[in-house]
């Protein structure tokens, strides 16, 4: 991953203590991790923290001039817009691919409303619990928030 004055990476990772249950998210800036933040919700999933991890993310940074790039774990936050899944969504109604109403609507609208009228955010995935120093540090984090 190439690293810039231009772009700010944030990794960001979410976790469930059951599924649904006591869920926490989690963000930081690469490469120290210095710059962070996380929370919890009572009863959640661990999908639903994985979004709110990015939003938090993207929301903290929403006036900062560089690119954000988004590094999560989840293939959920990365595909909606690299795969453009979120597309689908609008012009189906806010139901997936097999008609069903969206998961995380209320999430999903205002983050994907913020990315579009920002810009320049970027998402990349990065394949979780593999020695990547930044994803086991917001992991980490995450989990903590689980356990309150």
């Amino acid at each position: 991953m190439e690293l810039s004055d231009d772009v700010i990476v944030i990794y960001t990772d979410g976790a469930c203590s059951g599924n649904p249950g006591p869920g926490g998210w989690a963000w930081a800036v690469a490469p120290s991790g210095e710059i962070n933040d996380s929370g919890a919700e009572a009863r959640s999933t661990n999908q639903r923290m994985e979004i709110m991890a990015a939003y938090q993310a993207v929301i903290h940074f929403e006036d900062d001039p560089r690119v954000i790039r988004i590094v999560a774990d989840s293939t959920y936050v990365v595909k909606c817009f690299n795969d453009g899944w979120w597309r689908g969504w609008h012009k189906r109604g806010w139901k997936n691919s097999q008609r069903q109403p969206v998961a995380n609507r209320d999430l999903w609208e205002p983050f994907i409303e913020l990315v579009i009228e920002r810009g320049r955010v970027e998402f990349e995935w990065v394949k979780g619990h593999s020695g990547n120093r930044m994803n086991d540090y917001v992991d980490a984090l995450a989990v903590a928030h689980t356990q309150i």
